[in-house]
């Protein structure tokens, strides 16, 4: 299996298991959007729902595959994805913290892009 169609599997894995963690009973009134495009190489973690009178939408975990790399956008959760990507072997030079500023980058553990 090529690195690509790796990453594509443990994102999928990863993406899944946490939005059944989420929407376990009486976690939480929102709703889990989950959605998973392969063509478009785009994974997205939403939750979204109404408290009492007020609309709430966030977007928890948000990944692209480009470059042979795994760019992180959006990451709320407690762990951090990028160090759940680490312990399954991917290496730190394939994952961009996106979330960073360019400029900023060249002094975390990971891929500048």
């Amino acid at each position: 299996m090529d690195s690509m169609a790796r990453y594509r599997a443990l994102i999928k894995d990863f993406f899944i298991r946490y939005a059944e963690l989420l929407s376990a009973p009486a976690s939480s009134p929102l709703e889990i959007n989950l959605a998973l495009d392969d063509e478009r190489q785009q994974y997205f973690l939403v939750q979204s729902g109404w408290e009492g009178k007020r609309y709430v939408r966030h977007t928890l975990l948000h990944l692209f595959l480009r470059n042979n790399k795994i760019w992180i956008e959006e990451d709320l959760t407690e762990e951090g994805i990028a160090a759940w990507l680490l312990a399954q072997g991917v290496p730190t030079q394939d994952i961009v913290l996106a979330f960073q500023p360019p400029q900023m980058r060249p002094y975390t553990l990971f891929a500048v892009a």
